[in-house]
């Protein structure tokens, strides 16, 4: 392709590709076609939502999303049937929770309330298609709060969901 420089000094062709995150979700492979429709957390409520709020948590790396996984293993049996599924969203359409705003205890097990109530102001107010929001496991990594419910929603890329083979080694009890 193609590009020219306008009178800014930017080209054509990147003004036309807004530069791109991808996320990551390890999911059981039944659920794949529906990963990020929010449906599992508005059921279960999670770290950054209270039951009854629909929202999409992925991770910013295929490794984080596996640590998720495992935080929340009930028996190992269930890894058999995982796969890995990619979101790509619009970079300027990421809002970031900053670590110093978060309440003292925020990577308490089970949750905090205010923990919640942050996503669920989040997504009511409908500020960002997308949450970054540091990982509970590594603080140093981040999760995305993704809102199905928001306009910006169709430009999210979801990729082909892929089978996922966990290490063996990490199944060791």
């Amino acid at each position: 392709m193609r590009s020219t420089a306008s009178s800014d000094g930017s080209s054509t062709a990147s003004r036309r590709k807004p530069p791109l995150v991808t996320a990551w979700k390890l999911v059981k492979t039944r659920h794949a076609g529906t990963t990020f429709d929010g449906e599992g957390a508005r059921l279960h409520g999670g770290r950054w939502n209270s039951a009854g709020t629909p929202v999409a948590y992925a991770s910013d790396s295929i490794a984080l999303a596996t640590l998720e996984v495992l935080a929340h293993l009930q028996a190992s049996a269930a890894l058999q049937s995982y796969s890995v599924v990619s979101v790509q969203f619009p970079e300027s359409q990421i809002e970031v929770l900053d670590i110093a705003s978060l309440p003292k205890g925020w990577r308490r097990f089970p949750s905090p309330p205010e923990n919640q109530a942050i996503g669920d102001r989040w997504i009511t107010e409908g500020r960002s298609l997308v949450l970054r929001v540091p990982s509970a496991i590594v603080p140093s990594a981040n999760n995305f709060l993704i809102n199905p419910l928001h306009p910006a929603f169709k430009s999210a890329a979801v990729g082909r969901p892929e089978r996922f083979a966990f290490d063996p080694r990490l199944l060791r009890g």
